[in-house]
């Protein structure tokens, strides 16, 4: 290699590693501004699907399958946003979920009621539909109305989903656990239905058989 080549190999080497540096940089100075933004975007979430909650607490669902409250925010798929009246009662479960969409994933909250054993709201946090189509599943009212009381009920064990959540072709819903699609849009309907059937398949029996780790109930 001669003098000339060399030197180019140097100023590439070291121009391959300036940018790395700050790309690096960059990326670990944004890093707490993303993860603060998020935070919010999730207070405004869990606020908007239940709002008339006094207060919440953050469970992590931990390795032996029990929920560890956390004191501190944190990020993960198996955390859950526990929400209490003024007396201290349990009001609803907010439970995170995510899978894949018609174009990526698609990340949502919805709100479990276990006394009524039914979702009672949910929000799309982040996806990437068709604009004007399968978008339309994060503002759709008629959509968005379907997750208001949606039977979620449990078998009698409270092993299993007594009901799958189906997605039926718009205007013919007749049960309680059925979706009506976004005409257009059914792939991403059935996206959505399916994101909460596995989350709800396992979280809510787990939720069912540890609501003494919420103190649930009225407090002594």
């Amino acid at each position: 290699m001669g003098l000339t080549e060399r030197n180019m190999f140097l100023v590439m080497v070291g121009t391959g590693m300036l940018c790395a540096f700050i790309i690096v940089s960059v990326f670990l100075y944004t890093q707490p501004f993303i993860a603060h933004n998020k935070l919010q975007a999730l207070e405004k979430a869990i606020t908007r699907i239940i709002p008339e909650a006094d207060s919440r607490t953050s469970y992590r669902l931990d390795d032996t399958g029990r929920f560890e409250r956390l004191t501190e925010a944190a990020q993960s798929a198996q955390l859950i946003y526990v929400t209490y009246d003024k007396k201290q009662q349990l009001q609803g479960v907010v439970i995170q979920a995510q899978g894949k969409g018609y174009q990526d994933t698609i990340e949502l909250l919805y709100a479990y009621q276990p006394e009524k054993q039914i979702i009672a709201g949910l929000v799309i946090l982040a996806n990437r539909e068709t604009p004007g189509l399968g978008a339309k599943i994060s503002y759709d009212e008629e959509f968005l109305a379907n997750f208001k009381q949606l039977d979620v009920r449990l078998s009698a064990d409270k092993s299993s989903l007594l009901h799958g959540v189906n997605v039926i072709k718009s205007g013919l819903v007749k049960q309680a656990w059925q979706i009506d699609a976004i005409t257009g849009a059914t792939i991403s309907s059935k996206a959505i239905a399916k994101i909460i059937q596995q989350s709800a398949s396992v979280m809510l029996p787990i939720i069912n058989q540890n609501l003494q780790d919420f103190n649930y109930g009225p407090k002594k």
